[in-house]
C-alpha cells in the first residue's frame, strides 16, 4: 500500500536550454529567443525556446521558417549541449544536498525524495528554498510539483510555469484531474488517448471509473496502471539506481530534402547505424531488436522491427537488418525522416552468445587462442588473462542525439 507520508518533489527547468544561453548572454534576457538546429536546413526545428518566444505561438518542434513568420525578430542560437550539460550538472549537485534519493530523468528535471528531511524541517519551506537557491545561486528558473508519489509530484510541475510551485494531494484529484481530458495525464500520448476515446473513455474521472477488464482487454497491463493514475495511485519510489537502466539506444534525422532514392536512404541508414553502434560501444551495450522508422512527406510514420538471438553492437549488423526493414516495407513514397534504434539492451558482458551453425566456426577459430589461454593459467595463476575486460565507460559519445539522456552517464 502506498506511503501516504512521503513526500515527492518534481523539479522541472524552464525553458532550461533558453536560460542557460540568456545566463551566459545577459544581453538576450527578455527577448523571444530560440535554440534550433541550422535555420539553412529543412532540419531546423525549435528544440526549446523562451517564454517571451512562446508569447508569439512558437512551440518546441517547430520548423523555423514557420516560427519567423509568427515573430520575424525571433533570435535563433544553435545548441551548446557542453554548456548545458554543465549547468545541468550544478543543478542536479545542489539537489543531491537535500536528499541522497534523486532520480534524474532528463537533462532538465528529476524527482527528489526529502520524506527524511520534513521530519525535522517543513517540507514547504525545503522547496522554496531549492527554488531560490536555484534562481540564486544559477539564475535558472524551476517549476516543482509537491505530492506524495512520482505521478502526481509531475503533474503539478506543469500546473505552474514558469517560477511555479504546486502542491498536489491525493485529495486533489477528483476536482483538478478528473475533468480534465485525458490526453492532459501525463504518460498519455496522442495514440493512447485516440484508443481510449474509442472505447469511450473522454475525460480522467471515466478513465478512473472505468472497468478494470475494458483497461486490460485494450491496453494490457497499462490499462490498470492508467487507472491506478487517474486516481492519483502510484507506488513507484524514487530510484536513483534508474539512470542505469537503458533500454535503447537510437539515431534518427529529419532529411534536408525529401528522398526518393534507395541509394540515398542507404546512406543515411548506414550513417545512422555507425552514430547507434557508436553509442552502444560507448556505453558497453549490446542489443537483439533492430528498429527503423520513417517519416514520409505527409507525416505519415512507420516503424518495423527484427530480432536477433545475440545482442550485437556492430555497424554493419545493425545496418543490414536496418536496410533490409526499410527496403522491405518502404511505400516508394518520399521520405522526410528516418530512424534506427536498437533495443532490448543489456550490458556487453552479460551476453552469453547461443552456439549456432552461423557461430559455430568462429568459436572453432578461437579454440587455439582458449588453449594457450588455458595453459597460461595453469602456469601463472587462474584470471592472470581475461578475455574481455569491462573498463570505465565514457561519458560522451560520438553521436549528439539522446544527449538528454546520455547526460545521465555523468551521475554514474
Amino acid at each position: 500500500m502506498e506511503n501516504k507520508a512521503r513526500v515527492i518533489l518534481h523539479i522541472d527547468m524552464n525553458s532550461f536550454y533558453a536560460s542557460v544561453e540568456q545566463v551566459h548572454d545577459p544581453s538576450l534576457k527578455g527577448k523571444p529567443l530560440a535554440i534550433a538546429g541550422n535555420p539553412k536546413e529543412r532540419r531546423g526545428i525549435i528544440v526549446t525556446c523562451s517564454y517571451e518566444a512562446r508569447a508569439y505561438g512558437i512551440y518546441t518542434t517547430m520548423l523555423i521558417p514557420e516560427a519567423k513568420k509568427l515573430c520575424p525578430e525571433l533570435i535563433i542560437i544553435p545548441p551548446n549541449f557542453d554548456r548545458y550539460r554543465a549547468a545541468s550538472h550544478a543543478f542536479f549537485s545542489l539537489l543531491k544536498e537535500y536528499s541522497e534519493i534523486l532520480e534524474p530523468v532528463s537533462i532538465d528535471e528529476g524527482y527528489l525524495d526529502i520524506t527524511e528531511l520534513s521530519k525535522t524541517r517543513h517540507a514547504m519551506e525545503v522547496v522554496k528554498e531549492i527554488q531560490e537557491r536555484i534562481y540564486n545561486e544559477l539564475s535558472l528558473p524551476c517549476s516543482i510539483g509537491v505530492a506524495p508519489n512520482k505521478f502526481l509530484a509531475k503533474t503539478a510541475s506543469d500546473m505552474k510555469k514558469p517560477m511555479g510551485i504546486t502542491v498536489l494531494r491525493k485529495r486533489d484529484v477528483p476536482e483538478l484531474l478528473w475533468p480534465l481530458d485525458v490526453i492532459t495525464m501525463h504518460g498519455v500520448g496522442k495514440k493512447t488517448a485516440e484508443k481510449l476515446n474509442s472505447i469511450g473513455i473522454f475525460t480522467i474521472e471515466q478513465l478512473a471509473k472505468a472497468e478494470s477488464h475494458l483497461l486490460k482487454t485494450t491496453f494490457g497491463i497499462n490499462g490498470e496502471r492508467m487507472k491506478q493514475k487517474a486516481n492519483g495511485n502510484d507506488q513507484r519510489l524514487v530510484d536513483p539506481e534508474s539512470i542505469y537502466d537503458t533500454k535503447s539506444v537510437g539515431n534518427s534525422t529529419t532529411l534536408p530534402y525529401d528522398v526518393t532514392e534507395p541509394k540515398e536512404i542507404e546512406d543515411v541508414l548506414y550513417t545512422l547505424s555507425e552514430k547507434v553502434s557508436n553509442r552502444l560501444k560507448g556505453k558497453g551495450l549490446v542489443g537483439t531488436t533492430i528498429s527503423t522508422q520513417i517519416r514520409y512527406n505527409d507525416w505519415k510514420n512507420q516503424t518495423n522491427s527484427r530480432t536477433i538471438n545475440n545482442g550485437t553492437d556492430e555497424t554493419g549488423k545493425i545496418f543490414d537488418i536496418a536496410r533490409d526493414l526499410v527496403m522491405e516495407h518502404w511505400k516508394e513514397k518520399p521520405v522526410r525522416l528516418l530512424g534506427v534504434t536498437v533495443g532490448n539492451v543489456i550490458d556487453k558482458t552479460d551476453r552469453t552468445e547461443q552456439l549456432s551453425i552461423f557461430s559455430f566456426e568462429q568459436h572453432l577459430k578461437d579454440e587455439p587462442i582458449v588453449n594457450v589461454m588455458s595453459q597460461l593459467e595453469r602456469k601463472f595463476g587462474e584470471g592472470i588473462i581475461q578475455r574481455g575486460v569491462k573498463g570505465k565507460r565514457p561519458g560522451k559519445y560520438q553521436a549528439n542525439t539522446s544527449f538528454s539522456k546520455d547526460f545521465l552517464d555523468d551521475f554514474k
